[in-house]
């Protein structure tokens, strides 16, 4: 197992913003994102990395923005750290597979969140009353059913340590536009679709996922990561029962096992013990198998 990447200190790189899980530096005509190993649960950054995370994640964007790149542009200039700028090349080694240099864009102040099951606080909202952030939805679901049509269900995007906010799309359409909120909203329906049939082709359900724009020169351009499991449900088709929580390849096990101790969700989260941080690595590197055919390089 390689060594884990908590944090990054590029003495010569500009810092511009630390996020739950990227390091993000501004090359001048681009930025350098760097997706380290740390892991977050209910918006709040874990003490303990989970080694190759940030490898797995980037491995993944990386093949979806490959697959996507007939239906929306993207911020990707290259995964690859031989085209990055000279000024690079001391972190060479650390950059490897977990970083990409990106075009520089304005990012929309919203998260773009599409379900294609209902499960999460999509489960929690429909309990009480029968809909999802504004949408009314058919009586008698149950818990991580398939939804009839994948739902656009945008929230806020708030800073780490806080909580992202449920919104409905006429909220989504005051702060950025409805013009703009309509083609992210059918742009995020179109990319979850085709990447949930390309996914349960390889025996993994996306049951819901959320999206990052940003706008460059007034053009909309898909940014940030893509279909990860840090960003989505990811549920093995194979063992799919609705009626309850699925197992998963993503850090739903994490926030099970937080789930489990007496911690109120707030700062500072409790330390993970080893058997935690060594089977939610295993899910990950499941993803990235099942995915994209090949973890070898990783393991």
């Amino acid at each position: 197992m390689s060594n884990a990447v908590y944090q990054t200190d590029f003495k010569e790189l500009k810092l511009i913003k630390r996020g739950k899980v990227r390091d993000l530096y501004d090359l001048g005509d681009a930025l350098l994102m760097v997706a380290t190993d740390r892991i977050s649960a209910f918006d709040v950054v874990m003490p303990e990395p989970i080694p190759d995370k940030g490898k797995v994640l980037t491995r993944i964007s990386l093949f979806w923005f490959e697959k996507m790149a007939d239906l929306v542009k993207n911020h990707l200039i290259s995964g690859n750290v031989a085209d990055f700028p000279p000024a690079c090349r001391p972190y060479a080694d650390i950059l490897e597979g977990r970083s990409m240099l990106v075009e520089k864009t304005e990012p929309l102040p919203i998260e773009c969140v599409v379900r294609g099951y209902i499960s999460g606080s999509g489960w929690k909202s429909y309990g009480q009353n029968g809909a999802v952030c504004g949408i009314p939805l058919p009586a008698g679901l149950v818990e991580s059913d398939r939804l009839p049509d994948p739902l656009f269900t945008p929230s806020t995007k708030e800073e780490a340590g806080a909580h992202d906010i449920n919104i409905d799309f006429e909220e989504a359409a005051r702060r950025i536009g409805r013009p703009l909120a309509e083609q992210v909203r059918e742009l995020s329906l179109k990319i979850y679709r085709h990447g949930s049939a390309l996914a349960r082709e390889k025996g993994i359900i996306i049951a819901d996922t959320k999206f990052e724009f940003g706008l460059k020169n007034g053009e909309l351009l898909l940014i940030d990561e893509v279909l990860t499991p840090d960003s989505s449900r990811f549920w093995p088709q194979d063992g799919y029962r609705p009626g309850g929580g699925q197992q998963s390849f993503d850090k739903q096990y994490l926030r099970d096992y937080l789930a489990s101790v007496d911690w109120d969700k707030t700062p500072p989260a409790p330390s993970l013990p080893e058997t935690v941080i060594r089977n939610t690595r295993k899910k990950y590197l499941e993803a990235l198998q099942l995915l994209t055919g090949s973890a070898d390089a990783i393991r």
